[in-house]
């Protein structure tokens, strides 16, 4: 199962979230972006339906997949 960690971090004058090398909108606390980091952790574990997908990888290919609703991560925050 795929592991997601939300992790707490001073950005732009302020604070965010990040996950791997990608930062939210920035907070004007740590508190703050701790309860949305907490909240997005939450939602992403929501199962959903399973739908029929199609993407393009990195060298151009386009490839049909399955995506299956309950196939959720796992996720955590570490402030």
């Amino acid at each position: 199962m795929t592991e997601v960690t939300y992790h707490i971090v001073e950005h732009d004058g302020g604070f965010a979230y990040k996950v791997g090398d990608v930062f939210s909108e920035t907070f004007p606390s740590r508190d703050a972006a701790l309860q949305a980091a907490q909240a997005a952790a939450a939602e992403q574990q929501v199962p959903g339906s399973t739908e029929g997908i199609r993407y393009q990888d990195g060298a151009g290919s386009w490839h049909d997949e399955t995506a299956r609703g309950n196939d959720r991560p796992v996720t955590k925050v570490e402030g």
